[in-house]
């Protein structure tokens, strides 16, 4: 199963979607639409960055932070300990994207693009945080969480 085909399933369950929508046949057909909806004026993404669950790699013992950037401007963020949040993000000029969180547009720039990893530089109020992102892997499951 390719990853594409992964996250429109994880959404499909988590019922993310307009009611009396329906799932486009393949994957590829939702990304392909909602590319081509795309307008004229927003700057390109890099390659590799949309369409994938990055998952983080520098939290410490809060483990399971994702993000993931859709082409059609959906910002899907989760984590094995909180509810997972659904914002819409737009890309800029010299790798600069934002997005919105609780009324507050957080600014961050790619700092670092490959294959399988991914650096943001987020621009938050006490100065730059800098977040580490590798490929989530498949199959990937939240590890047990300590009860309080």
């Amino acid at each position: 199963m390719t990853s594409r085909t992964a996250l429109f399933a994880l959404l499909a369950i988590w019922g993310v979607g307009l009611s009396g929508a329906t799932l486009p046949a393949r994957a590829d057909d939702a990304v392909e639409s909602a590319t081509a909806e795309l307008s004229k004026d927003q700057v390109a993404r890099p390659d590799g960055f949309t369409n994938r669950v990055w998952q983080r790699t520098d939290q410490g013992d809060m483990p399971g932070v994702i993000r993931i950037f859709l082409s059609d401007g959906t910002l899907v963020q989760d984590s094995c300990w909180e509810t997972h949040r659904l914002s819409a993000w737009k890309m800029g000029a010299d790798q600069r994207l934002s997005w919105t969180e609780d009324g507050v547009e957080i600014g961050a720039r790619i700092a670092g693009l490959t294959a399988d990893h991914l650096t943001l530089e987020l621009d938050l109020k006490g100065g730059p945080v800098v977040e580490h992102y590798t490929a989530a892997p498949v199959p990937s499951v939240c590890p047990d969480m300590p009860k309080a």
